[in-house]
């Protein structure tokens, strides 16, 4: 009988089965590899099979097993993420140049000059001043003979006590007698409201012993109705931002300049680079119409030609007072290297900046990878390892300042969630941190502005609305984060520290295609020495929190670069970490990502060969923001004030007729092809 060979391979693979079923009944396991013969031995188990079925290899030992185990509890760091395919550090090659420096104090006391002896009283009890400053000493004596004067000198110089002294003296000795209603005799225009703040606190404390003069202040952000009713009862020395003035001159029917002798505009380059020169042309007109004759005064500590040109509209035959250039006669002129080096920069105006003597300047290159971690880990050297400093960390952007205040305190003192069992922290020491931007309101500005003020510690991250004038005492640490826009606003950032013969420091981080920068300020007679990230980030040696645990490892002895680097990836993946919490963080981060390039492309034409947003990773510094991955979409992010109305899309034929050339027919065609494809595709789908 001949079989049906379909039947014959039934019987065999039945067969099969109950030739090798398991014990207990259960089915064989089905394997596409050819099945080793130790599978099928006696009491093997179900994991044996699965290793020794799927390969041959020797079974692994149970301790392997165990160190696996904890391998996978905890997440291993890949230390070549961050230190991997960052552009070179260029060597800075640069002569150093001598820089122009005043003598901030002399030996002259106020009791020389010809004031009143409860002024001086005054000076010496209320303010601790004995000797004049050098700007105090040539301005005053203008002053009092009721000069206009030019006045330029370095920031931190006493340029509000030179202008206010002589104030109160012409005041305090009229004849007829000041009183409160006549109003405004002296008016003093300044930048930003937290110097109006501290111009208005100077000006109150010479005033002490002549209770008679009032002085007030105007500025954004206070109830215009209870400025109107100081003004009616009547203000004698009033401080104002240029904005907020203007806005009482159209809309406030008792002010008025009947009486005013004095006008003061200080920090006069300031106001004109925040845009407020027509408002100046408004208090212009608005003085001149009700009286002609008047004492003015312009200072700065840095002389633009908007400046000059302010002083001509404004001065009537003035006193020109600048400290650096008398002290810049007394060398020997310029050698011919130093002429080819300011000639290769002859794009920015050429003007050398006075710096204090106590005044220590340094420069960091940082890849643009390694920014977050390093200013990290600069901010925990300084507050925490050593000894307690105050800092000021400067950002190009209002939504930077938010982002970076808000990162910075969750990850470096964030206390119980940054802690683990078993790991040593210095949580004896805490870090303030604190904000201090224009976005803010007038109520937090002031708060946050009073309490940096009083506190010995503390890092304040504030934008340039904290450049000008401001006198914060104990300022220890400068930080730019993001580099100025000009070498006069580099002088002002870093005049925040060494303010009246104190010491200071100052930090510039730039990244490696920003180098030339440093030649740029070595042109403006300012000297800088160089500050190597390596050493910044050996600091987190000390903190065991961003320490890496592997079982087995010798406890290290000094500074080993590999546990540098893994430290350093540690903390960089606390920032990620935090960041990636939440899809509002990630938003978060990339608008302070986006307000940032905004801010990048705004930095002058002749630095834009130093500052190219073409020069930039945009996947490197998305990583300072604490993102994994460049993001994708910026656009849908705007920062305020941003908006830009999209362009309709243009037709078929429009596009052909603009295009030249073969290939970008081509690639139009087959942009045309695709998309028709998948618009076609969407309508099929609606039907």
């Amino acid at each position: 009988v001949t079989a049906d060979p379909v039947c014959l391979f039934t019987l065999k693979s039945g067969a099969l089965k109950r030739k090798f079923q398991s014990p207990h009944g259960n089915p064989p396991v089905k394997r596409k590899r050819k099945l080793s013969i130790n599978t099928f031995r006696k009491g093997a188990t179900k994991a044996d099979t699965r290793e020794e079925g799927s390969s041959s290899q020797k079974p692994v030992p149970k301790k392997q097993d165990k160190q696996n185990e904890g391998q996978k509890s905890r997440p291993f760091i890949k230390t070549s993420s961050l230190f991997k395919n960052n552009p070179d550090i260029p060597e800075i090659h640069r002569k150093e140049v001598q820089q122009v420096q005043e003598n901030v104090f002399t030996t002259d006391s106020f009791s020389q000059l010809d004031l009143h002896p409860h002024l001086i009283s005054t000076i010496n009890t209320v303010l601790n001043i004995c000797s004049m400053t050098s700007v105090q000493k040539q301005t005053i004596p203008v002053l009092l003979q009721g000069r206009d004067a030019l006045v330029r000198s370095q920031t931190g110089s006493g340029k509000t006590l030179a202008y206010g002294i002589p104030l109160v003296q012409s005041l305090q000795g009229m004849q007829c007698k000041v009183q409160r209603s006549d109003g405004p005799y002296a008016l003093v225009l300044v930048p930003t409201r937290e110097l109006a703040l501290q111009s208005f606190d100077t000006i109150q404390k010479l005033l002490k012993p002549f209770t008679w003069i009032v002085p007030g202040v105007l500025m954004g952000g206070e109830k215009r109705k209870s400025e109107k009713a100081r003004l009616r009862k009547g203000i004698n020395i009033l401080i104002s931002t240029p904005g907020r003035l203007v806005d009482h001159i159209k809309s406030t029917e008792c002010i008025h300049f009947r009486r005013t002798q004095w006008l003061i505009i200080d920090e006069a380059d300031r106001i004109l680079d925040l845009g407020f020169e027509k408002d100046v042309a408004v208090i212009l007109n608005a003085l001149n119409a009700e009286r002609e004759t008047r004492q003015n005064v312009l200072l700065s500590a840095t002389l633009t030609e908007g400046v000059t040109r302010l002083a001509d509209i404004s001065l009537n035959d003035p006193v020109s007072i600048s400290i650096a250039d008398e002290i810049q006669k007394l060398p020997e002129p310029a050698s011919q290297t130093d002429r080819e080096a300011s000639s290769s920069s002859s794009c920015m105006e050429q003007e050398n900046f006075a710096v204090p003597e106590t005044l220590q300047q340094y420069v960091m290159m940082v890849p643009s990878k390694l920014r977050l971690v390093t200013l990290a880990a600069f901010i925990l050297q300084k507050c925490k390892f050593e000894k307690r400093h105050k800092m000021l960390i400067f950002f190009s952007s209002c939504e930077q300042v938010e982002f970076y205040h808000e990162l910075l305190v969750k990850v470096l003192s964030g206390g119980s969630e940054s802690e683990q069992p078993g790991r040593s922290s210095l949580s004896s020491v805490s870090l303030q941190f604190l904000r201090l931007h224009g976005d803010m309101e007038q109520e937090e500005r002031t708060e946050v502005f009073q309490e940096f003020l009083k506190s010995k510690t503390g890092i304040l991250l504030c934008t340039d609305v904290a450049a000008r004038g401001l006198d914060l005492p104990q300022v220890t640490w400068i930080v730019q984060y993001n580099a100025p826009a000009s070498p006069a606003e580099y002088i002002h950032r870093i005049g925040r520290t060494a303010r009246i013969g104190c010491r200071g420091s100052s930090l510039l981080v730039l990244a490696p295609s920003e180098a030339e920068y440093v030649s740029l300020l070595a042109s403006h007679k300012i000297n800088v020495s160089e500050l190597k990230m390596e050493k910044v980030l050996a600091s987190l040696m000390k903190d065991d929190r961003f320490k890496l645990y592997r079982p087995g490892r010798k406890k290290s002895c000094g500074k080993n670069p590999q546990e540098v680097r893994e430290r350093a990836t540690v903390l960089q993946t606390k920032f990620e970490n935090h960041v990636h919490s939440s899809e509002g963080t990630v938003q978060w981060a990339k608008k302070a990502l986006q307000s940032f390039l905004c801010a990048y492309t705004t930095y002058p034409r002749e630095l834009k060969h130093i500052f190219h947003i073409k020069s930039l990773h945009l996947g490197h510094v998305a990583k300072s923001f604490g993102l994994r991955d460049a993001p994708q979409n910026l656009t849908a992010f705007p920062t305020a004030g941003s908006k830009r109305k999209t362009k309709p899309t243009p037709k078929r034929s429009d596009l052909l007729k603009k295009t030249h050339g073969k290939h970008r027919l081509a690639e139009i065609l087959r942009s045309e092809y695709s998309s028709g494809m998948d618009t076609a595709g969407a309508k099929v789908k609606k039907k």
